[in-house]
């Protein structure tokens, strides 16, 4: 697809120039199009904003998601209609140029939000804090994903090419105060401040909903931490401190969506629907041909593995002849098992081209404030948040009606349900996985390296016995910062971890 294919020459051009993004972002920005070949010093925050937030989205809604999706065996190859499909992913074959897409949309297009932050125009306090958020939510996944990264010297362009790289946890603790900062310039707004309008593509300029996107980001950063802390005395004094600024902080309770005006036009599909759906005169994209429901996941939510119909399988998944077949991961063609028509992505997923994105789901929101007072973190109900969570995923499906029975019938249900769970992190992270199949699945893959949960096979095929616990450095890493660039072995994707990840205790 066009966002994997893109190439990775002059990558670092966009370190240089923020507006380089406004090139990027199609057509659907004609809202903020700047002046033609604008310099730096004419491009004011609000000009750059909905470019950043556009530029970045597509790596998170399409490659990182694929990543987690495939990873966490929620989708498989349609090996009816394809060959050779998914095979490093299944095979686990991890090189410099595995999913490279992912660091050089995300990791570079963090440049955007820093040109925001570092531009000198007086009375930009709003965009300025609401670059300060999303430099930290994407910054976040760079060091989930890869560990350490440029950081304090990154992001200036020619002044500094090739920046040195920061350790990952001083990373995570800067990024706390990068929210506090963004905090305190939303709070300390004068009748100066330059009001956000448009511009802002998930908001539209509301800072009371910055603010509470920032407390959810703040939770989130600091619950990847929680295990590091059972362990580590230092990081579990850390969280002590800062959750204690939580205690009376308001969390997502509705979906952030990002949407700039997608439409089924050339150019202005939401980039989910214009990968893994359909075109804009109605044919299927290749990936939506290609993309299919894993068996495992099938089982799971068909009740096979649980004992209980979960109603959210027709909506990841399109039923065939009133079920949803998936296929095993990693068994060839020829297997009899493979079904003849094997279920593709569902309508709760694909709904149309102008699909609103989904930044930061509430029921992500729910279960991570169901974890942090189960840990004892923060105060509140941890059960009732856990259903919470279900519930907004049951909305976030279109079948927000059928969410009740559903709690009701696998609340004594060991792994999916509060009550019958003996291992209530366990139950918190499987209904987590299901609530991000197909909408943001590498916060499942995160989940699971930092928690061993949830417990998911690997392809039959698998040529390693156990998921990879980090990305390896992209290849144009190495062409544009070589000199300080970590170097890495391809064992090292399974044997070296991310400062906070379980998996190596």
């Amino acid at each position: 697809d066009a966002q994997e294919s893109r190439g990775l020459g002059d990558v670092y051009k966009r370190q240089i120039l923020a507006v380089g993004t406004f090139q990027s972002c199609e057509d659907y920005l004609d809202i903020n199009d700047p002046l033609n070949d604008p310099i730096e010093s004419q491009v004011t925050p609000d000009l750059i904003l909905a470019g950043a937030m556009t530029g970045s989205f597509p790596s998170q809604s399409n490659n990182m998601n694929r990543l987690g999706n495939v990873m966490m065996n929620n989708w498989a190859g349609n090996i009816n209609a394809f060959t050779g499909g998914f095979n490093e992913e299944y095979q686990l074959i991890i090189t410099s140029t595995f999913y490279n897409f992912i660091w050089d949309g995300i990791y570079l297009n963090v440049a955007n939000f820093q040109a925001m932050i570092d531009a000198d125009f007086e009375n930009y306090e709003n965009h300025k804090a609401i670059a300060k958020i999303m430099k930290s939510y994407y910054m976040q996944y760079v060091v989930d994903l890869y560990g350490d990264a440029p950081y304090t010297e990154a992001f200036q362009g020619g002044d500094n090419p090739t920046p040195t790289y920061d350790d990952d946890m001083e990373i995570y603790r800067a990024l706390i105060t990068e929210v506090d900062e963004a905090l305190a310039l939303i709070d300390n707004n004068t009748d100066l401040t330059n009001p956000v309008g448009s511009e802002d593509v998930v908001y539209n300029g509301n800072m009371t909903n910055w603010v509470t996107f920032a407390n959810t980001l703040k939770l989130r950063i600091l619950m990847r931490q929680s295990t590091l802390a059972e362990t580590d005395g230092e990081t579990a004094s850390y969280l002590a401190t800062q959750f204690q600024a939580l205690q009376d902080a308001s969390f997502i309770t509705t979906t952030a969506a990002i949407n700039p005006g997608y439409a089924n036009d050339t150019g202005r599909q939401n980039p989910f629907y214009a990968t893994y759906g359909f075109n804009v005169d109605g044919s299927q994209t290749t990936s939506n041909r290609f993309i299919v429901a894993s068996l495992y996941a099938e089982q799971y939510l068909d009740g096979t593995l649980t004992g209980i119909l979960d109603p959210r399988i027709n909506e990841l998944y399109t039923p065939v002849d009133g079920e949803v077949q998936g296929v095993q991961q990693g068994v060839d063609s020829n297997d009899p098992s493979v079904p003849d028509e094997i279920s593709p992505l569902g309508e709760g997923l694909l709904v149309d081209a102008s699909q609103d994105g989904v930044l930061f789901s509430a029921a992500e929101s729910f279960f991570l404030q169901s974890e942090a007072v189960f840990r004892g973190y923060i105060a509140g109900d941890a059960k009732g948040l856990f259903q919470d969570g279900i519930r907004s995923s049951f909305d976030q499906l279109g079948i927000g009606a059928q969410a009740e029975a559903y709690i009701t019938n696998s609340d004594g249900v060991d792994e999916i349900g509060w009550d019958g769970s003996a291992n209530k992190i366990e139950a918190i992270m499987t209904q987590k996985w299901i609530a991000t199949n197909g909408i943001n699945a590498i916060e499942s893959f995160i989940d699971m390296n930092r928690t061993n949960f949830p417990e998911v096979p690997l392809a039959i095929n698998a040529q390693r016995d156990k998921k990879p616990t980090r990305l390896l450095y992209p290849s144009s890493e190495s062409i544009a910062n070589a000199a300080n660039k970590p170097a890495q072995e391809t064992d090292d994707a399974f044997n070296t971890y991310i400062f906070w990840d379980s998996t190596q205790n």
